[in-house]
């Protein structure tokens, strides 16, 4: 009897040996469990924007180095010095010339860099978008802000400030994607639902504060009456807020921004700004080199039916930032 129930320990113990084992080999197969995705300092991947050196962009290349010193891996910032097409083509260009492990890259046209971005894609480079979409193109994934629903989320806050009534009017940069997606949320969803407000006008302030500023100055000449301003982007908002300051109409309209850059927290802060809408950078720019690694080690493998471990869209999210929570958003 004793030399059975040694036999059955004997068994027992083998049983869990082998499941030990074979869990062992499980994780070791699933590199994002274990933690154990490691590169080589020479394998260089490069971030590309426009309208380089810009406050928005420096959070997202913080999260693409952040990635970069936990993979091992070395980065590089390019970017296109003004909101130039030619520009930004050429800037890819040269990366492409430079054969990197990997490139993220934020749009500044989303048809206009298709070829370009797809000549990356057909040499064996692994492509990403960030922030800026060009849904046309082969790049694998886009991670950035769902911008209509940003645009959803601006027009329920304006609502708010005006007491659901009213005019109201967008400074926006129609011709790109971005931009005309928080547009046409902020549009369509002040359209359906609240009657008793109406956009009035939507202008084109060219991503740039003095263009902004004029335009509107031009809807409170036109539109005395305006109850608030939806500027799409950081330069727009602080244009606006600079138009309404010196404003020598009766009231002053709500104005809401986009965007964290100092110079906006700042007006939200003195309440020029009522509210600007705060997107993921840092998670676009961590998850964009983290997607690009594993690409380009060939780790984008089903890890169930139907699924694989790179998601070709990401939300990195939106929050919105009033003179109650500002402090939390500026730089520490």
């Amino acid at each position: 009897m004793k030399k059975l129930w040694i036999v059955y320990l004997l068994l027992v113990a083998c049983f869990l040996l082998y499941v030990l084992d074979y869990r062992a080999q499980s994780r070791a197969e699933e590199p994002w469990m274990t933690g154990g995705l490691h590169g080589e300092i020479d394998e260089r991947y490069v971030m590309i924007t426009f309208q380089r050196g810009i406050d928005y962009w420096k959070s997202g290349l913080k999260g693409f180095e952040d990635a970069a010193q936990a993979l091992g891996v070395s980065v590089e910032y390019r970017g296109a010095t003004q909101r130039d097409i030619h520009e930004q083509i050429t800037v890819l260009e040269q990366a492409i010339a430079k054969k990197p492990a990997g490139i993220a890259i934020s749009a500044i046209h989303p048809v206009d860099l298709t070829p370009t971005i797809n000549k990356a894609v057909e040499a064996g480079i692994p492509v990403v978008l960030f922030d800026s979409d060009a849904a046309g193109s082969k790049a694998y994934s886009f991670l950035g802000t769902n911008n209509y629903s940003a645009g959803v989320e601006a027009a329920r806050k304006m609502a708010e400030l005006t007491g659901q009534r009213g005019e109201v009017a967008v400074v926006t940069t129609p011709n790109q994607q971005n931009h005309q997606a928080r547009t046409d949320g902020f549009t369509d969803t002040i359209s359906r639902e609240f009657q008793d407000m109406q956009v009035v006008t939507i202008k084109n302030g060219k991503g740039d504060q003095l263009v902004s500023r004029k335009a509107a100055e031009e809807i409170l000449r036109d539109h005395p009456e305006i109850s608030g301003i939806f500027a799409t982007e950081a330069n727009g908002g602080i244009g606006v807020a600079e138009a309404v300051r010196s404003y020598e109409g009766n009231g002053r309209p709500k104005i809401i921004s986009f965007d964290t850059d100092k110079g906006t927290l700042d007006l939200v802060r003195s309440g020029d700004i009522s509210a600007t809408m705060a997107q993921g950078t840092w998670n676009m720019g961590y998850w964009s080199l983290q997607f690009l690694f594993s690409l380009k080690h060939g780790l984008n493998t089903p890890q169930s039916p139907g699924s694989k471990l790179v998601p070709t869209q990401v939300d990195t999210g939106i929050t919105v930032v009033t003179r109650q929570n500002v402090t939390d958003y500026y730089a520490k």
